[in-house]
């Protein structure tokens, strides 16, 4: 990270000496100041700083940005759920689109919280490769340590987290760096055009996130890394789908679709 985002870093409410030590060694990546807890609340240090808080505990790091009591923090959400279907040979719309296979490389190049990133790593298995970016620093941080120290689910679960390759970075600048057909997918899951009011881990996402759209050139950038199919998952309403060539798979119930663009062989 080459730059201070607006936030300090303190501990749980009840601290400890390595507690302490964790933080402010977070806090000097970040290049942002380490502030003693003190049994300050959150509001309170919001209000004196007027910045973010990035709470370091003994179970989970925790960041609430200025204004927020909900605190956003890695947990794997859906894709649990979603692994424990797969294991019981059940479909997934996310690997019908992708049409992922065992060996495939995959480059995730919005991560948010990482679930279609585990999904992805599940089943590309050991042979694979997942490779996962997420523009905001404070975000990338928080999901590449809860994918290495996450400890709920089976065997198989934790393995996926744990290969999962986090980038912080802007995902056109990565694409770019990336050569000729030097993965088999390309996966976008840009923030809805449309709003989901009753997705309220969706909105915390969208309150936090970089802005980064999906442009002329990132698709054109994700068809030349691609050498199998560049993957959108979007408001079924999104004028994505209709810009750019994408074949949509259409789910009756479903606010989000997903569409593919096959790449030619070359």
């Amino acid at each position: 990270m080459n730059f201070a985002p607006n936030l300090i870093v303190t501990t749980a409410y009840r601290s400890t000496r390595e507690l302490e030590e964790e933080a402010a060694r977070i806090a000097a990546s970040f290049h942002v100041l380490f502030v003693e807890r003190k049994k300050q609340s959150i509001p309170s240090l919001q209000k004196r700083y007027s910045c973010d808080v990035f709470v370091v505990g003994k179970e989970r790091e925790e960041w609430f940005p200025l204004g927020q009591l909900e605190p956003i923090f890695f947990h794997p959400n859906s894709a649990m759920f979603r692994a424990k279907r797969i294991f019981r040979g059940e479909s997934d719309p996310f690997l019908e689109a992708c049409a992922l296979r065992e060996g495939m490389k995959v480059i995730d190049a919005t991560l948010g919280l990482g679930s279609d990133a585990i999904i992805a790593s599940l089943v590309t298995g050991l042979k694979g490769k997942v490779t996962g970016i997420e523009a905001n620093p404070i975000l990338a941080h928080i999901v590449k340590q809860g994918l290495a120290s996450y400890q709920e689910g089976a065997d198989d679960f934790l393995h996926a987290c744990r290969r999962i390759d986090v980038r912080q970075g802007n995902h056109l600048v990565f694409l770019k760096s990336r050569q000729m057909n030097d993965v088999d997918i390309v996966y976008l899951d840009p923030m809805f055009e449309t709003e989901i009011t009753e997705s309220n881990g969706i909105n915390q996402i969208r309150a936090i996130a970089y802005g980064e759209d999906v442009f002329d050139e990132t698709i054109t950038e994700a068809l030349r890394v691609a050498s199998h199919r560049v993957v959108l998952k979007d408001h079924y309403q999104s004028s994505r789908f209709t810009k750019y060539p994408f074949q949509v798979i259409k789910r009756k119930t479903a606010l989000f679709h997903f569409g593919y663009i096959d790449v030619p062989k070359r």
